[in-house]
């Protein structure tokens, strides 16, 4: 049940809030500033990743009420370190079946850069396809390709997931630097992804980078941004879990651990906004 309840609070509370501002933005990009455009994809970025992981987490919660164990489905993703731990971290069930079924039957990364280039390419724009057959997903999936192949080449797609606890202040701020250049290029990507046209997508990108630079946007919702902030914050404080109330019973005694329930389900129905579809039903 804490699986099903943290997954509809991602849905309701973080993706429908941040579909409001996305949709809006995306749809009329031509009157905002670049910040404000930046803003859009990452409203986008929380609001596929609350819709996505969402959804998982309420279908493997219900599954675990009937006795069926299903695998994690999102592992932190915002908080991967390179593009190739992204990728390890996002729709691992997806993820593996293309690993499994297409892209080792190819023959993995064994041979030659070209055959690696290749088959990187190819997983990567059948990835974009399986989304929908539309130039936004395959340009969408080549774009990752292009991110995913330096660290494929140079033989550096196979590092450690897991994170340190203790370390240096100078790997600290290394690794922070990372995890937003990685989740930089992600929302660059989604941009494609999002976009209802090719067109509307190289639009919104040429405004990102000729539109007035204000560093305030002119879209900036206080509530959800307070929401996001303490969401990533939450997030990150039990990245270790396979999510954020799991083993809880272990760490707070009945009574915080009831008032934490309440709090997210308060929450829920405090914040819940406009009735947003899952995305996840469009695939």
């Amino acid at each position: 049940m804490r699986q099903i309840l943290w997954g509809l609070f991602k849905k309701i509370v973080i993706a429908d809030n941040c579909a409001i501002y996305a949709n809006d933005i995306f749809l009329n990009y031509n009157d905002y500033n670049s910040s404000t455009l930046v803003l859009g994809s990452i409203f986008f970025a929380f609001q596929i990743y609350g819709d996505f992981s969402g959804y998982s987490d309420i279908a493997i919660g219900t599954a675990r009420l009937f006795g069926f164990n299903l695998m994690q489905n999102f592992s932190f993703p915002y908080f991967s370190r390179d593009i190739a731990e992204f990728w390890r971290r996002w729709h691992i069930s997806l993820s593996t079946w293309f690993r499994d079924y297409l892209y080792i039957p190819l023959g993995g990364s064994r041979g030659g850069a070209k055959t690696k280039i290749r088959n990187t390419f190819i997983i990567f724009i059948v990835s974009g396809f399986w989304h929908g057959a539309n130039w936004t997903f395959i340009i969408w999936g080549a774009l990752n390709a292009f991110y995913f192949l330096p660290l494929l080449l140079l033989n550096k797609n196979r590092k450690n997931m897991e994170f340190t606890t203790h370390t240096s202040a100078l790997n600290g701020f290394i690794n922070f630097f990372k995890i937003i250049f990685t989740f930089s290029l992600t929302c660059f990507a989604w941009i494609f992804f999002r976009a209802e046209s090719l067109k509307q997508a190289v639009d919104y990108i040429a405004n990102l980078f000729t539109k007035t630079i204000v560093l305030k946007p002119e879209v900036l919702p206080i509530k959800i941004i307070i929401v996001l902030c303490s969401f990533i914050f939450i997030e990150w404080k039990n990245r270790h879990k396979k999510h954020v109330l799991a083993n809880i019973n272990e760490k707070y005694n009945t009574l915080l651990r009831w008032g934490l329930y309440y709090i997210i389900i308060f929450s829920i129905i405090l914040l819940a906004d406009e009735k947003q579809d899952f995305i996840y039903f469009q695939f």
